[in-house]
């Protein structure tokens, strides 16, 4: 068996061995040993729903009926929107890599004694409130349920396609929550919600099979930003604590080691890759209502910081890039990675006016007022000091993924 074979039968092994509550072991190819042991979560912080894959309870404005998580194929659900054949086991079983769902917090302060400048963080702010949600943490939960700015959101990263997004957690104007349903589709994390048990996939935010098959959920902007960034821009935000989850993982060590290299295939993944780039190339994907484009992370990348100015169909759009964000799956922990940068994605209209941006000295500029931004889309200085460009939600992924869920898209390569 070759060495990068054994590197892609890691994420499915490691995440089996903790799903399944197995002894501390040695992962091949060279994996951190992993602690599979849980901790039983404190009375006020254990979830209430019940096991999954009991079927759908009917909450008041959802339909009720058989569960998607046991039965893909009932005659009670809607047309799929993807064939079930092509949803395939990772491996643990529903909720067996645990979703978060009752985070708790702490300051910038007391997440800065463990949280190394280059690690990367998910950020989701809402009205004010902002929050990090560390990669450390989430490479090994995967969803965490959480409300921001009073919007009961679902936070959701997915290792395997190297994309975090975030989504309103209502569904026909019932709120609910979200588990890792096991399954893989296109390599990418398979949701259910809890209310229904449907199945959704991570990567558009949309029911594919069960009750709610068609339904789709509002998207949230939630970048990847550099953990130094996010306490810069955020002073006073807080930070999903790593020692509340209610499980005892090894937060720290990244159970992929050598997931994120050129050479690599997809895990579990079936499709045609579309040849306009390798498979593992790392894209900034950004979707409207009418188009797609995705950019190489060479074309809108290098030195220590570039302004891109561009358009998705008839929007002009600003893509910042700034060096300093290590990839969480490359190295033997999350903040030991080669640096692959941070990408923030804002339209580039202020006030009315469109601005033109350009970069020097890891910080953003607009020629025409001379304003001065920052990797999050806030002014600095200058005559818009105090300013915040209106984000756009973007994945940072692999062009596989993208491709296979935007076919129709626009790429742009160096």
């Amino acid at each position: 068996m070759t060495h990068s074979r054994i590197l892609l039968l890691l994420p499915a092994v490691a995440l089996l061995m903790v799903a399944c509550g197995g002894p501390e072991s040695d992962v091949p190819g060279g994996a951190p040993t992993t602690t599979s042991t849980t901790t039983t979560a404190p009375p006020d912080t254990a979830p209430s729903t019940p096991p999954p894959g009991t079927g759908a309870s009917g909450p008041d404005g959802l339909p009720s009926g058989p569960s998607a998580l046991t039965d893909m194929r009932s005659s009670a659900f809607p047309e799929p929107l993807v064939d079930p054949g092509s949803i395939r086991s990772g491996g643990p079983p529903p909720d067996g890599i645990p979703p978060i769902d009752t985070p708790a917090f702490v300051s910038i302060e007391e997440a800065d004694r463990w949280l190394e400048d280059a690690e990367a963080v998910v950020v989701v702010s809402i009205d004010g409130d902002a929050r990090a949600y560390p990669v450390q943490v989430l490479i090994w939960h995967e969803i965490v349920n959480d409300v921001v700015g009073g919007v009961p959101v679902a936070v959701t990263y997915c290792p395997l396609c190297n994309s975090a997004i975030s989504w309103v957690r209502t569904v026909r104007g019932v709120e609910t929550t979200f588990g890792t349903s096991g399954s893989l589709y296109a390599s990418a994390l398979v949701m259910y919600d809890r209310a229904t048990e449907s199945l959704w996939t991570h990567f558009d935010g949309q029911a594919v099979v069960g009750l709610l098959a068609g339904d789709r959920l509002e998207p949230v902007a939630s970048p990847l930003l550099a953990w130094a960034d996010f306490r810069s821009s955020h002073p006073d935000g807080v930070v999903l604590d790593r020692d509340a989850t209610g499980f005892a993982r090894n937060y720290g060590a990244n159970p992929y080691l050598g997931y994120d290299e050129p050479s690599s295939t997809p895990f579990l993944f079936s499709g045609q890759v579309d040849d306009r780039a390798r498979a593992m190339q790392r894209v900034v994907g950004v979707r409207t209502d009418g188009a797609a484009r995705a950019w190489t992370l060479d074309a809108v990348g290098g030195g220590d910081a570039v302004a891109t100015n561009t358009f998705i169909g008839s929007d002009p759009l600003a893509i910042f890039w700034k060096a300093g964000q290590a990839s969480a799956i490359d190295a033997r922990t999350v903040d030991g990675g080669r640096d692959v940068g941070s990408v923030g994605v804002f339209s580039a209209l202020v006030r009315g006016e469109s601005l033109t941006f350009n970069s020097s000295g890891g910080l953003f500029g607009d020629e025409e007022t001379g304003s001065t931004w920052d990797i999050t889309g806030l002014a600095v200085d200058g005559p818009l000091k105090g300013e915040r460009l209106t984000r756009v939600p973007h994945l940072d992924t692999f062009w596989f993924a993208w491709a296979t869920y935007a076919p129709d898209t626009d790429l742009v390569e160096e």
